[in-house]
């Protein structure tokens, strides 16, 4: 295992996305179990879904006092994220700011470009500026596009993407790789596959389908159910990346006398691809548990099996050797126990008001 040479105490740690599913749920652990540390987060509350969920979420934070600093702006104003840098000197920056979505990329691009490539320019830029000890930041289990090897291997070749998404984060990576190299800037990547648990992102499956069930409407399972993710519960999402941020890649010089690239990528994945047909069974069932579905509900009737679609690939599967080397670090929270906590939130967020 990696030794720890970030330590946390009277740190300011900015993160992006601060008002998204992973964000806040970062801020709020790292707010909770690091009492000396303050977070600054920047989030530009964005309508891609509702924006409500994402201001609870912020309100949540506020409880933290003077610890956590708001702000609400977009990574895509240089000038907005040059102020936050120049005032409050971050030792450590997570970014997970970005246009989620990979279905939305082929609709909207413009917005990938904008929050996910100049945005993410405009981090690295200040992380140089201003002698940022480590930059984390998120990638995607999406870049590995539509490889034939499984599980994926952050050492197999990432050079296919298959939607405008993927490409943005695959760029992500080639950057901080190239400022790692250039300025000797800590980074690590992070692959994050199907993230999933209460109060995440309604365009994600499980949410959307329990939306719609909900409301009588059918629900379409994509390539005809032959489809398997590797579900990660948002709980172990956020223990890797706290315990990812705690050791930056360290610096060294190579035979050129140039900087050693101080860079890094892991994937956080469950290790474990559930089947999106056994994936639906387990959340009827819980749904129909909790009281957001009748025990006599029809899912037979509203459920429809289609092809797959555009930038859609049909296996994802994290190969986690590395971050369980490094870290001693595996995600394994069971499918039935992460969905059985968004049902239980789901009914006293909509169904008890």
């Amino acid at each position: 295992m990696l030794n720890y040479n970030i330590d946390f105490a009277n740190k300011v740690v900015i993160v992006s996305g601060a008002a998204g599913f992973i964000g806040a749920n970062l801020a709020k652990r790292l707010l909770r179990d690091y009492p000396e540390l303050r977070v600054v987060g920047i989030d530009n509350i964005t309508d891609y879904y509702d924006v409500q969920l994402k201001y609870e979420r912020v309100e949540k934070l506020t409880a933290y006092g003077d610890r956590f600093v708001f702000v609400k702006d977009s990574i895509a104003n240089k000038a907005a994220v040059e102020d936050i840098f120049s005032r409050y000197a971050p030792q450590v920056v997570v970014n997970l700011a970005a246009q989620a979505g990979v279905r939305y990329s082929i609709t909207n691009p413009d917005a990938y470009i904008e929050s996910n490539v100049i945005g993410f320019y405009n981090i690295l830029e200040c992380c140089r500026r201003y002698g940022v000890e480590h930059l984390v930041y998120a990638s995607s289990s999406s870049v590995y596009g539509s490889n034939k090897k499984v599980p994926y291997s952050t050492d197999d070749k990432v050079d296919n993407p298959v939607s405008l998404y993927a490409a943005t984060k695959k760029s992500n990576e080639l950057m901080a790789h190239a400022y790692s190299k250039l300025y000797d800037i800590p980074s690590t990547g992070l692959r994050f596959f199907t993230v999933y648990g209460p109060c995440g992102r309604p365009d994600m499956a499980y949410f959307r389908f329990t939306d719609k069930l909900v409301k009588g409407e059918t629900i379409e399972i994509f390539n005809y159910g032959n489809c398997q993710r590797d579900f990660t519960y948002i709980d172990d999402i956020v223990e890797g990346v706290v315990r990812v941020m705690q050791h930056a890649p360290e610096r060294r010089k190579g035979e050129d006398g140039l900087p050693v690239p101080p860079y890094a990528v892991y994937n956080i994945g469950n290790n474990a691809p559930e089947n999106l047909l056994d994936f639906v069974t387990i959340l009827q069932e819980e749904l129909v548990r909790v009281g957001v579905l009748p025990e006599d509900y029809d899912f037979e009737a509203h459920k429809r099996l289609v092809a797959m679609q555009p930038g859609d690939v049909p296996v994802t599967y994290a190969d986690t050797t590395p971050l369980e080397r490094d870290f001693g670090f595996r995600p394994a929270t069971p499918l039935r126990n992460g969905l059985r906590a968004f049902a239980e939130w789901y009914v006293r967020m909509y169904c008890r008001r």
